[in-house]
Formats: structure tokens, C-alpha cells, sequence
């Protein structure tokens, strides 16, 4: 599982990501020493960690190497995400505590994130969802449990669980 990168090594990561190409050690040096005083061989420790670790590949130009990432820094965020909810023994109360701790601008994101990975079987069957969270929503804000129910159905039209029908009747 992915391990948080130090200070230093996200800080190598970031330049590694944002040019989004191969980068020399003397590239990431200057730009670092721009804000930090750093030692050429600092960099190229960091470096060459980075690629034991597995987040940067090497390539030899002469008698230097120049570095590219692996993966993305979205994938690494991700990577750590799920590490860190793969350890929650409540996976549920960890994305409420999560959600709770988000910014509006994450929440939209994360919207905007579920809205992409969502595939609709037909465009139809998307209308009729839309319309089923909407009743459910009414439903729900009204207190009409009953029908907040009829409106959670699963794919097949069934319900998920007949026998906690609320008029305990199953189906």
C-alpha cells in the first residue's frame, strides 16, 4: 500500500507532476532552490529513493538520468484514500466523517466525480433515477416513509429487502 510521501519527496513529486515530462536532478534543484536552500546530491537522494519506491522511472542520458512519474498525482491521492478507508472498520462512518470535513468546493467535486463514474444502462433509465431521487427526496422531506420505500427499488424493480416492506407485507 502507498506510503505518504515526505515533505521533500512531495515536494520533488509535485515538479515531477506538474511539467509532466522527464526531468533532470539539475531541473528540480533549481526550481526547488527558488524557495529553499538544497544540495544537488539531496535531490538526487531523493530521487533515486523515489525510484526504489517505485513512483519514478529512470532513464540514463549520458551520466545523468532523467526521472518521470509513474502514475498520476490524482492516482496517488487516490491510492492513499483507499488505503486509509481499506483500514476503517466502519467504511460507512469514515466517508460520513469524511464527507463531513470537506469544503463545498470538494463536495461539488466529489458530485461531479460520482456523476462521471456512474454509467446508465440507457438515458431513459437515467430519467427514470432522476426521477426516482426526487420523489425520494419529497418523499423523505414529507415523512412519507411508505413512499420513500416504493421509490428504493433495485434494478430489477424489486425491492431490496420484501420482507421490511413498511406495511410489512413483503412481496
Amino acid at each position: 500500500m502507498p506510503r505518504p510521501l515526505g515533505e521533500l519527496e512531495d515536494a520533488v513529486m509535485t515538479r515531477v507532476w506538474k511539467w509532466n515530462r522527464p526531468v533532470t536532478v539539475r531541473e528540480v534543484l533549481e526550481d526547488l532552490q527558488q524557495e529553499r536552500s538544497i544540495a544537488y546530491t539531496t535531490v538526487m537522494t531523493v530521487l533515486d529513493n523515489l525510484h526504489q519506491k517505485g513512483w519514478v522511472r529512470r532513464e540514463a542520458e549520458g551520466r545523468a538520468y532523467r526521472y518521470e512519474a509513474v502514475s498520476t498525482r490524482a492516482a496517488y491521492a487516490a491510492a492513499l484514500m483507499n488505503d486509509a478507508w481499506s483500514h476503517s472498520d466502519n467504511a460507512a462512518a469514515a466517508l460520513v466523517a469524511f464527507f463531513g470535513m470537506m469544503s463545498p468546493e470538494q463536495r461539488e467535486a466529489l458530485h461531479d466525480a460520482v456523476r462521471v463514474v456512474r454509467v446508465p444502462e440507457t438515458a431513459g433509465s437515467e430519467n427514470r433515477a432522476e426521477e426516482n431521487r426526487t420523489q425520494e427526496n419529497r418523499a423523505d422531506e414529507n415523512g412519507d416513509e411508505k413512499l420513500a420505500y416504493e421509490n428504493r427499488r433495485d434494478e430489477n424493480g424489486a425491492h431490496e429487502n420484501p420482507a421490511a416492506s413498511p406495511d410489512g407485507a413483503g412481496r
